[in-house]
């Protein structure tokens, strides 16, 4: 599988060792049995049955990636994309998902994602936007400078326990449950409840 390009190869933007795979049903992960994060990890990572879902049980907020692709059955789940699955600015989005009656979120980030470590590869994406995007290389430098600070990820496993901190405090009724997707094996990880 190819890596992103410009995605940087480090430990940070890796599947951390601690990270727990699902292999059979008794490796999920006690704070998720019984709930859609179980129903998740059956379906996409050890091929479950679908079941009729008769609405959204699930919100999944993951990366815009292209090699991020779930199992799901039809009706299960939202999912909010958005690069390195940073929801930050989606709120309201995720709160109609919330007021339809989902009780579950997962964040789903992943190895080899090109958000780790943007901030280090200001000139390829300057020049990308000029001989891409058609941009002036004065405007492609000024967007940058904006916005990068605010998409860059400096380690995988840090960025997507603070989402989950930061979702679970704002919707405290809702389970909020951290995850890391392989490119490699395209398949889910579990991280422990902080």
């Amino acid at each position: 599988m190819p890596k992103t390009p410009n995605a940087p190869n480090s430990a940070a933007n890796e599947i951390p060792a601690n990270a727990v795979l699902v292999k059979t049903p008794a490796d999920i992960l006690h704070p998720y049995r019984g709930t859609p994060v179980e129903d998740l990890l059956a379906y996409h990572n050890l091929g479950a049955d679908f079941r009729d879902h008769p609405k959204p049980e699930l919100l999944i907020g993951t990366c815009m990636d292209y090699r991020v692709a779930f199992r799901l059955p039809k009706d299960f789940a939202f999912i909010i994309r958005a690069g390195g699955a940073n929801t930050h600015g989606l709120e309201f989005h995720i709160s109609a998902a919330v007021a339809n009656g989902v009780k579950t979120i997962c964040v789903i980030g992943h190895d080899q994602c090109a958000m780790c470590g943007v901030s280090s590869r200001k000139d390829s994406i300057v020049a990308g936007l000029v001989e891409h995007g058609g941009w002036e290389a004065s405007t492609a430098t000024s967007h940058f400078d904006e916005c990068a600070p605010n998409a860059d990820i400096k380690n995988l496993e840090n960025f997507v326990r603070s989402e989950v901190k930061r979702l679970s405090k704002r919707y405290p009724s809702v389970l909020v449950a951290p995850l890391l997707y392989s490119v490699q094996n395209r398949l889910l990880y579990q991280l422990e409840l902080a």
